[in-house]
């Protein structure tokens, strides 16, 4: 039997950052088909092409073929799709008016290629408008190429987020990179009396950020506690329960905890986790809305975050909750005018 503290370091007890996945060693896999799908549609559906020629918008996501995954092993993520997608375009000819219509077929999608070498092949429908048709082979392709782009990028961050869980090791070395590149501490930067020990003692962070919206701060707490709002704004089914000891459930389960305390327009604190963080870790989310002469400052606080998921969760607050609400507000508005 080896002594404390020697012995095959994959099985060292003391650390296991969740007490069970020691150092990240073992297989870990989180299906992302249905994320991606949503996804997929987010960042192709209502591309606009204009040009000289006149102007295309790419509508639905006709079909959709393949599938996504995301697996962590010895601390590193893999990720893996294939999809068989195709688009469809209308326009508009600018000197006769004329409208037109076609497909975009991107028949393998995959990690086995680059995102420019992806064979994407447009087509149109009888009849005039080739202008049309060379407008969505150029200027179409390149904005189809950028809207993979981003969904590639929102599968490596947004979908994974905590699924690389820290060790001793890993800790050490990020928090020192990390004083060495932050200097000055900003709003939204860790500051070395955030490092905390919550839950089941691993390091945390604490996150500040800050975000004006336009609207009401009556509007902005509803967004936060109405389930047609959250399901409007998460483009997902929710579980809202706005009462203290409340359940609250979003992205598919992805993320998920409880109301602790709601102050009407003014304070709303949670326990928040990520699915794929450690067994019973919360962090405790408050989020404090202060009027702004026509607007509201949304100031968010975020306690005991896993120090591996810091930036992970908070490009989920900055990409889905904050964005989305922005996007939300503004159709509100359109829609009133």
């Amino acid at each position: 039997m080896a002594k404390w503290g020697q012995g095959d370091p994959r099985w060292i007890v003391e650390e296991r950052a969740d007490a069970t996945n020691v150092n990240n060693w073992h297989w870990t896999e989180r299906d992302a088909t249905s994320w991606s799908k949503r996804k997929l549609k987010e960042v192709l559906e209502g591309l606009v092409v204009e040009g000289e020629a006149g102007r295309c918008e790419i509508g639905g996501l006709k079909h959709v073929e393949g599938e996504a995954s995301c697996n962590s092993r010895k601390g590193k993520l893999i990720i893996f799709y294939e999809w068989n997608l195709r688009l469809s375009w209308k326009g508009t000819v600018k000197e006769s008016g004329e409208k037109h219509k076609g497909s975009v077929e991107i028949p393998n999608l995959s990690e086995e290629n680059e995102v420019d070498d992806t064979e994407i092949n447009v087509s149109k429908k009888k009849g005039e408008g080739d202008v049309l048709k060379d407008l969505m082979k150029t200027e179409g392709t390149t904005k189809v190429r950028e809207a993979l782009r981003d969904y590639l990028k929102a599968l490596k961050t947004e979908f994974t987020l905590g699924m690389i869980l820290p060790t001793k090791s890993s800790v050490g070395q990020e928090l020192t990179m990390e004083h060495k590149l932050s200097g000055n501490t900003t709003q939204d930067s860790v500051s070395p009396q955030s490092l905390d020990t919550v839950g089941v003692k691993i390091p945390t962070v604490r996150i500040l950020m800050r975000e004006v919206f336009s609207s009401s701060a009556d509007e902005l707490y509803s967004i936060f506690t109405s389930k047609e709002l959250v399901q409007k704004f998460s483009k997902c089914p929710a579980v809202i329960e706005a009462e203290k000891g409340g359940k609250l459930q979003m992205f598919e389960g992805c993320v998920s905890g409880e109301y602790t305390e709601l102050v009407p327009s003014q304070r709303i604190v949670l326990k928040w986790r990520c699915r794929s963080w450690p067994d019973e870790h919360y962090a405790t989310v408050a989020l404090n809305f202060k009027d702004v002469v026509a607007q509201t400052e949304l100031q968010l606080e975020c306690k005991g975050v896993p120090v591996s998921s810091e930036e992970s969760t908070r490009q989920c607050w900055k990409k889905q909750y904050f964005e989305e609400i922005h996007i939300l507000l503004q159709q509100s508005k359109d829609s009133m005018d």
